[in-house]
């Protein structure tokens, strides 16, 4: 199941970039990262009240209350600088650089979580770097 998510994931990504860079047309970009933040806050906490999981936010330890938090700052920082990117460059080069966060993520989950890195993630990650630099260069 996690698989079918990770897919409508990407699909929605991609539609997000597309359809960004049409409505940034002559729109500031912190204005139109402020807007789409407010869409997704509000179909974030409908979901919450859909799904009856609002009770779960008295349970959430001091912990996760921070990381949270900084997820949340680093979501912002890199809307923001995503949105001015769109404005400023063509979409078909700034979402591969933009994707280069799946061999950053990857890095990081080694270092930071412990996680495995096999030769096949070396490769795959080697393949998104240089498929990356196809597609910009």
């Amino acid at each position: 199941m996690w698989l079918l998510f990770a897919i409508l994931s990407s699909i929605f990504a991609a539609l997000t970039s597309i359809l960004a860079k049409v409505g940034i047309d002559g729109v500031n970009s912190n204005l139109a990262t402020a807007i789409r933040t407010a869409v997704v806050l509000v179909m974030a906490w409908g979901m919450v009240f859909l799904t009856n999981a609002q009770s779960g936010i008295t349970q959430i330890g001091r912990k996760s209350w921070i990381f949270l938090i900084l997820s949340g700052l680093a979501t912002g920082v890199s809307w923001l600088c995503y949105y001015k990117a769109l404005q400023m460059g063509e979409a078909s080069k700034v979402v591969p650089i933009d994707k280069l966060s799946v061999v950053i993520t990857l890095l990081l989950a080694f270092v930071f979580l412990h996680e495995k890195f096999t030769v096949k993630s070396a490769v795959g990650c080697v393949l998104i770097a240089v498929g990356t630099l196809v597609m910009v260069l």
